[in-house]
This record gives C-alpha cells, sequence and structure tokens, in this order.
C-alpha cells in the first residue's frame, strides 16, 4: 500500500515536481488516450445537442423547456466524458459512445433538481435553481422527465439489440442504487447513531452509481464481458465516494461567497464532517445535531463560523482528508484496473481532476493553517 504522503504526491499534481506530467509522458499510446480523455472536449457538443433534443424544444412544451434551460446552465460533464474516455481506452471510438454518455449525464442532472429540491437549495450553479425558480412540482416533473430520457438515449446507439438491453438494465439498476442512497441519505439526520459505514453506504448508492455506470456501460459497448464490466465499475466506487467527500469539504471550506458557504449545515445534512467530529469530538453532539435541526433561514451566521473553527481545530478536516486517501489507494489497487492499464490511468486522471479544487486546503492543513 502507498503510504499517505506518497499517495498526494501521485494524485496531487506539485508546482515542482509535476510528477504526473512525467508518468504521463511515459505512459503507452492507450493510456495516454484514456486520461487525456478527461480533460478533452471531443463529442461534447454532440452529446449536448442530443440531450436538448430529447428533452424537446417545442415552445409548448413546458417541462422540456425547464430541463434545456436546466442543462443549459452547464456544468463539468464529468460523467460524460468518463464514459468516452472508457470506451476510448477499450479500444472503441468515441463517437460510439455519444448517446450512452448523453444518457448518464440525464440522469446525474435527474438527481441535481430532486436534490436541490429535497435539500432546499435555491442556487445551482451560479444561478437560481429549478425549484427556485419554477416551483417544486415543475421540478419535480422536470426530474422525472429527466429520468426517463437515458432509456431513449440508449434506444439510439448504434449497437446490437441486446447491448442497448443491457444498457437500458444497467440504468434501471443504477437509477435504483441512487434512489436507494438518497433516502438513507436524509434518514441519517434522524439515526440516534451516526457512523462512517451507516455514510458511506449512502454515498456508495447515491454517488458512486453515477461514476460505476458511465464505465460499466462504455465497457459493454467497447465488448468486454459483462463480468469484467462490473468488475471495472467497481473500481470506480471509491472514486464516487472520494468524490463526495470533497464536494463535503468544498461546501464548507471552498472558495464559495459567504452567502453560499454551509449550505449543507444549514440544510441539516449529515456530511463526512460531521460524521468524522462527532467521532473524535462526542461532547459536541449536543450543539452540532441543534445546528443541524435548525431551519435553513434561522441557521445564524456565527453557529456556521463555530462549525468551521472546531472542525479545523479538532483535526476534522485532516481526518477526512485521510479518507480521500484511502478511497483513492482502494480504487487504484482494483485488480481488474491493473488488468486494463488504461482504465487505471484514467482513474488516476480522474483522481487529479476530482481533488484539484482542494488542493488549497491540503496545503493549508499542511501549514497548520
Amino acid at each position: 500500500m502507498h503510504s499517505t504522503a506518497t499517495l498526494v504526491r501521485e494524485i496531487i499534481p506539485h508546482p515542482a515536481l509535476r510528477e504526473q506530467e512525467v508518468r504521463a509522458s511515459r505512459r503507452p499510446p492507450q493510456e495516454r488516450v484514456a486520461a487525456e480523455g478527461m480533460r478533452g472536449s471531443g463529442g461534447l457538443a454532440e452529446i449536448e445537442a442530443l440531450m436538448e433534443r430529447l428533452a424537446g424544444t417545442s415552445p409548448t412544451d413546458v417541462v422540456g423547456g425547464i430541463v434545456c434551460e436546466h442543462l443549459a446552465t452547464g456544468g463539468k460533464r464529468l460523467r460524460a466524458r468518463l464514459a468516452l474516455a472508457t470506451l476510448e481506452g477499450l479500444g472503441g471510438e468515441r463517437k460510439a459512445g455519444i448517446a450512452w454518455a448523453a444518457a448518464c449525464e440525464l440522469l446525474h442532472n435527474a438527481t441535481l433538481i430532486h436534490d436541490d429540491l429535497q435539500d432546499g437549495d435555491q442556487i445551482r450553479r451560479g444561478r437560481p435553481s429549478v425549484w427556485a425558480r419554477h416551483g417544486a412540482g415543475q421540478a419535480i416533473n422536470a426530474g422525472d422527465l429527466l429520468l426517463m430520457l437515458p432509456f431513449l438515449a440508449v434506444d439510439e446507439l448504434a449497437a446490437p439489440r441486446e447491448v442497448r438491453w443491457s444498457l437500458a438494465r444497467l440504468l434501471a439498476a443504477h437509477a435504483t442504487r441512487v434512489v436507494r442512497g438518497q433516502a438513507v441519505d436524509l434518514a441519517l439526520s434522524g439515526m440516534k447513531e451516526l457512523d462512517w459505514e451507516s455514510y458511506r453506504a449512502a454515498v456508495v448508492g447515491k454517488t458512486s452509481a453515477l461514476f460505476q455506470l458511465p464505465v460499466e456501460g462504455a465497457a459493454l459497448l467497447a465488448g468486454v464481458g459483462e463480468e469484467e464490466a462490473e468488475a471495472l465499475a467497481a473500481g470506480f466506487r471509491p472514486l464516487g465516494v472520494l468524490y463526495q467527500l470533497q464536494d463535503d469539504l468544498l461546501d464548507l471550506f471552498g472558495h464559495a461567497g459567504d452567502d453560499l458557504r454551509g449550505s449543507d449545515l444549514r440544510a441539516g445534512k449529515v456530511t463526512a464532517l460531521v460524521v468524522e467530529h462527532l467521532a473524535r469530538h462526542p461532547r459536541d453532539r449536543a450543539w452540532l445535531l441543534a445546528l443541524l435541526a435548525c431551519p435553513r433561514e434561522s441557521t445564524p451566521e456565527a453557529d456556521v463560523q463555530r462549525a468551521m473553527l472546531r472542525f479545523r481545530r479538532g483535526r476534522t478536516v485532516e481526518a477526512v482528508l485521510a479518507r480521500i486517501d484511502e478511497e483513492a489507494q482502494e480504487a487504484l489497487a482494483c485488480p481488474a484496473l491493473h488488468r486494463w492499464p488504461a482504465l487505471r490511468a484514467l482513474a488516476l486522471e480522474l483522481i487529479e481532476v476530482v481533488l484539484a479544487p482542494i488542493q488549497h486546503l491540503r496545503q493549508e492543513v499542511k501549514e497548520g493553517r
């Protein structure tokens, strides 16, 4: 196993050493293609066009217009990039995976609309969220439409009927995981005992499923057998957890304005910071749970600042960063990824992309700030 220090040097680019670039220059062509696919834009325009067409552009299509408006707010299209990069890394052509990448992205955006409504978040990508702009009812409609559109996208794939059927089943299975995971996530705040296992179980459902889905489906499109495709996707399960952990950190310690910082705490969400802090500082349980129970609009800014200070001083941030390293180690140790070096290179690239926004936080912890 890598030590934490070694792993950090591997997954976080350092201005002086630039180890990632050195390793990349030594990779075989197929590995470079897969890794670089996470940053490239090839195929994204076609994906955007397909998603808009499936959503509906008729002036009389109310819900289609709402969905198109939401999709136009942008986003990293991380899952679409992951699908295309996986397909290319396994020897397929990016253009053959456009519809699959669109399907994964449509499902992801369905969860965003429903999540914002459930959490009471009024801002998404710097603009009013769908429910804040159009009301709860239309947000439910828009999210529901986005849950159905991926199956239409799969039907447009130029793949054998049995492959399309397998992909449709895969979509349904992972969408089910997302819903079950989200239900557990919402139930966490009402649990008497909060522990890491319960938190991670929720994240593996609601977040990891949407990282495994693009990989597994792209592997099937590339002609990989079902068992091996599932094994490859399992290597990306910890990266979904890793993504959620960095998202939890960013919510409180990112570069967002003060009006957005601490949205999870204000929404009463149980995050990795909450779970790790309670495990290490049980005496803080009463005030922290009281903060989570406080209505969003009534949550004092001073209490959010207090939580930030205690998470820092109590070394809770360090604990979450250590969890991130553990998840990265687990992903990179996946036997299937070692059998397919191009996919391991892709996993390493995804780690770098996902963790880049919290590089400043890791440096601050290192310097004792």
